[in-house]
């Protein structure tokens, strides 16, 4: 094969491939190569090309002993580090290099094993006050009655507080396997929230919090999944609840539809803002993270699982809504959500 077939050939590989010559300079290579190692790699010496040392000794191994070898690279694209798996083989005294990006595989690698720690510190805590009060009424408070009573009151806090977060991690099981899975049945909003405003006033009044719904549209359907959008608005209208100010309200607001430029088409919003202490703008960002907290002591002790606004993006992004979160410290948390009037294919 000649010289040129073989860059004609490298050109068309769809990953960033090399091809060293037996005279060690480079032969050719794939397009795609300039984002990991540079431009204008033809002619030179592959010392002087790849300047990365895993590479260069990977390079002399292979020349060395022939047959394959695999290394990693470690790059950095912009803001954003990156992992590439490296392969050589040796093909009658050429070098064939082969980058594979595993770059998002590293990523969900990641994210799973900071799954799992999380999972296991969230369970510890009250597992480990369980095993300590039970070891306690064992002992020295087991004729206690007084203590026996207190200590059973906070192992069922303890005990509901793991229930609740194996609910939710159930939960946003199901909703991340059914993110892709487009809902079809028409959802009345305005009897949505209705309903929702209902089932929480217990919970509103026993904090000194009055939830008000201001529907300035009645009657208007989106396409969505009754059961999932009573989700949505019963975390966060609970959380404005739960973090709004005694004496304060949380204000629901149902807009008309009206066109929205963050869907690209026609849309309702749902307003929930409350009159709490406001978030950090630095937090804003993160708010949406499994198990991220603004106050860790504070949302455990009102019962946060540090996964209600992670489900509630998944279960929105499966409307193909978009979520905004917007607050002030002092003036509240306002979070609006956009869903879409008429179905996206």
């Amino acid at each position: 094969m000649t010289a040129e077939r073989i860059a004609t050939v490298i050109k068309a590989m769809p990953m960033p491939v090399l091809l060293i010559g037996p005279d060690d300079r480079v032969r050719a290579a794939s397009p795609l190569v300039a984002h990991v190692l540079g431009s204008d790699l033809v002619g030179k010496h592959y010392i002087t090309a790849i300047r990365q040392p895993a590479i260069i000794e990977a390079v002399a191994k292979t020349r060395a002993n022939g047959g394959q070898s695999a290394t990693r690279f470690l790059g950095r694209d912009g803001e954003k580090d990156t992992t590439y798996r490296v392969t050589l083989a040796d093909a009658d005294g050429d070098i064939i290099l082969t980058l594979e990006d595993q770059t998002a595989s590293e990523e969900a690698g990641k994210m799973r094993r900071d799954f799992v720690a999380n999972v296991s510190h969230e369970l510890r805590t009250p597992l480990t006050a369980l095993l300590g009060f039970i070891e306690t009424l064992s002992g020295a408070a087991r004729d206690d009655a007084k203590a026996r009573d207190r200590f059973l009151q906070i192992m069922l806090h303890e005990a509901n507080r793991m229930t609740r977060l194996v609910d939710d991690l159930l939960s946003l099981s199901r909703v991340e396997e059914d993110e892709r899975v487009r809902p079809r049945e028409n959802v009345d909003l305005a009897a949505l929230l209705s309903s929702v405003i209902k089932g929480l006033e217990p919970q509103a009044e026993h904090a000194g919090v009055t939830g008000t719904l201001d529907l300035k549209a009645r009657g208007e359907l989106v396409p969505g999944d009754a059961g999932q959008l009573m989700q949505v608005f019963t975390n966060l209208i609970e959380n404005g609840i739960k973090y709004g100010s005694a004496g304060k309200q949380v204000v629901v607001t149902l807009e008309p539809k009206m066109m929205h430029p963050r869907l690209r088409g026609a849309g309702i919003e749902v307003k929930v803002a409350d009159q709490g202490e406001g978030i950090a703008s630095h937090h804003l960002t993160r708010l949406t993270e499994r198990f991220y907290r603004v106050d860790s002591h504070r949302s455990r002790e009102v019962g946060g699982t540090g996964l209600g606004l992670a489900i509630v993006k998944h279960i929105v992004n499966r409307h193909r809504g978009r979520m905004v979160i917007e607050s002030e410290l002092g003036k509240g948390t306002e979070i609006s959500v956009f869903l879409p009037t008429s179905s996206v294919s």
